[in-house]
């Protein structure tokens, strides 16, 4: 089913510019077979700790082992274990907090409070921790914002409200990754915090405060690598004014957190105590790594990443209607996972580089980016010394098209590079289009950016070059209403991957420029990442 590569001259040109040792053939036959192959019924959904993890590892590992590729996992190993505790919370909570007067005021857990234990044992035991305010909870020295200040929160509970401000001096309609509860829990954990709680700015019989409620006691897998703090939690209006007015502090305290100069407040006299307990099961599933060993500079490394994993079959979603329950995840993400098995096949043909490339496969990204954060947590090739991520999530299914979206736009110079390699073929880098979705914050590159590595998300143009952008878009969102995370997500032999195979001849460039150079792409000075990669800079010296 291949299709002739439209702009073949221009895309002559790249080849020959990059060298003969370089030139490669991606083959959309051969992604179109194992698609097929690792997203069939018998793979059962590829769902993290069942046969279909088996068989879709044990194929990757057999197809590296055909190209010659070492092993790249720990240990000289395929796998890294990557051991996933879930979380429930033992009812019998209790918690409550004093004022300047020494009056003891309880808390009724689920209802006053929402409390989870944070540390790995699953329990919290806090007596008597000092209240801060923290408005947003946010330190941006690239945008000139700093809601700490100079208040020191060591052995304090945090109370932030969730998001970021609105506006210009943050990313405007795209969001960035202050908003997130997991950036303000580092933040806080990195300033000696015991405890992050989120205020939720509604009454207790809010439909917000209810939703809360109601999710409270969910069972949850913590994130690998998530701030070690004792416990995490939300508030509402009526319990944070309590404990407000106890410090003498009226809620008009609260109202300039978004203009920027606001700085956090302790609650004077008023403290939290707390004792919680989880149960935890732990469910072990495995990234696999293959390598590329570099010739010069082993230590140096680029990875493509993609993640193996999907949602499963009727064991896991015996509500399913109808007859077909399994769900196959072909588009997502059997497709990325073989793009960059075929990345693999066409760098091995290639003579070895100067940097060692990685050909990473994730667990667990559609459990929230855990094999990923895994990685991240305890990385095989230190972060410091990564150049970039490249990660391949749903390959897009279409006619050729002039842009290669991606995800993140704006972020750091990956793109940049990615532009000169897309500009003689008439090509060029757009954004995702899709604001609201928050894409940058949601596959296995993200865990690689949130360490500083720059990380780089391709997506699916809409500039088609037949048709233009309204039919591009039109077809693109047409797709993905009809299959996404559904069992309808399955293989077809009529898939197109004309520009599939043009998005990774651009990465296969990208790659190995990245492989054979001494270059270390950087965040752009607005990127909220700059500041984390900049505290490994000696490292790259």
């Amino acid at each position: 089913m291949f299709r002739r590569l439209t702009g073949g001259i221009a895309l002559a040109a790249v080849l020959l510019a990059a060298g003969a040792a370089s030139a490669q053939n991606f083959s959309a036959d051969r992604i179109s077979a194992d698609i097929r192959t690792i997203s069939a019924d018998e793979y059962q959904g590829r769902y993290p700790g069942t046969e279909g993890e088996r068989l879709t590892l044990a194929f990757l590992q057999a197809q590296y082992e055909a190209m010659g590729l070492q092993p790249g996992g720990p240990d000289g190993q395929w796998l890294q274990p990557v051991e996933l505790k879930r979380y429930t919370p033992v009812a019998g909570g209790t918690a409550s907090w004093t004022g300047p007067d020494g009056q003891s005021h309880a808390l009724t857990v689920g209802t006053d409070i929402t409390l989870r234990a944070a540390t790995n044992d699953g329990r919290a035991s806090i007596r008597n921790a000092g209240v801060v305010f923290a408005g947003y909870g946010i330190t941006a020295p690239e945008r000139n914002w700093d809601d700490y200040g100079d208040l020191d929160v060591r052995g304090k509970v945090v109370v932030v409200i969730s998001g970021e401000p609105d506006g210009a001096l943050f990313n405007g309609e795209y969001a960035t990754n202050y908003q997130s509860g997991a950036y303000k829990a580092d933040e806080a954990f990195r300033r000696g915090a015991v405890g992050v709680i989120t205020l939720i700015a509604q009454p207790a019989g809010s439909p917000q405060w209810q939703g809360m409620m109601r999710g409270a006691n969910r069972t949850r897998t913590l994130t690998p690598g998530a701030a070690d703090l004792e416990f995490s939690g939300a508030i509402n209006h009526d319990t944070a004014f309590a404990m407000a007015s106890a410090a003498g502090l009226g809620m008009d305290s609260f109202a300039n957190t978004a203009s920027g100069s606001f700085k956090a407040v302790p609650l004077n006299g008023v403290s939290l105590s707390l004792d919680i307990s989880e149960t935890i099961d732990t469910l072990v599933t495995h990234n696999l790594l293959a390598k590329i060993e570099g010739t010069e500079r082993p230590n140096e490394t680029i990875i493509y990443s993609a993640h193996w994993d999907h949602v499963g079959g009727e064991a896991q979603h015996p509500e399913t209607p109808g007859d077909d329950k399994i769900f196959n995840g072909a588009w997502d993400n059997a497709s990325g996972t073989i793009g960059v098995l075929e990345m693999a096949r066409q760098l091995s043909a290639a003579p070895r580089p100067k940097r060692t490339i990685v050909f990473a496969h994730m667990a667990a990204e559609e459990m929230g980016l855990l094999g990923a954060y895994a990685y991240a947590a305890d990385p095989v090739y230190p972060l410091e010394t990564t150049v970039a991520d490249i990660n391949i999530d749903m390959l897009p299914l279409s006619p050729s098209t002039r842009d290669i979206a991606i995800f993140g736009k704006g972020q750091n110079d990956l793109e940049d590079r990615l532009q000169a390699l897309a500009e003689p073929l008439g090509r060029y880098v757009s954004d995702d289009g899709m604001p609201e979705q928050g894409f940058y914050y949601r596959s296995d590159h993200f865990p690689f950016a949130r360490a500083g590595v720059p990380a780089l998300m391709p997506w699916h143009g809409w500039d088609w070059v037949e048709g233009g952008r309204e039919a591009g878009e039109a077809a693109w969102k047409a797709r993905f209403a009809a299959h996404y995370h559904k069992p309808s997500d399955e293989w077809s032999a009529d898939w197109d991957l004309t520009s599939a195979v043009e998005n990774l001849t651009l990465l296969y460039h990208l790659g190995l420029d990245l492989a054979n150079s001494s270059d270390w792409p950087g965040w752009k000075p607005t990127s909220e990442f700059g500041q984390v990669r900049a505290r490994s800079d000696a490292a790259r010296r």
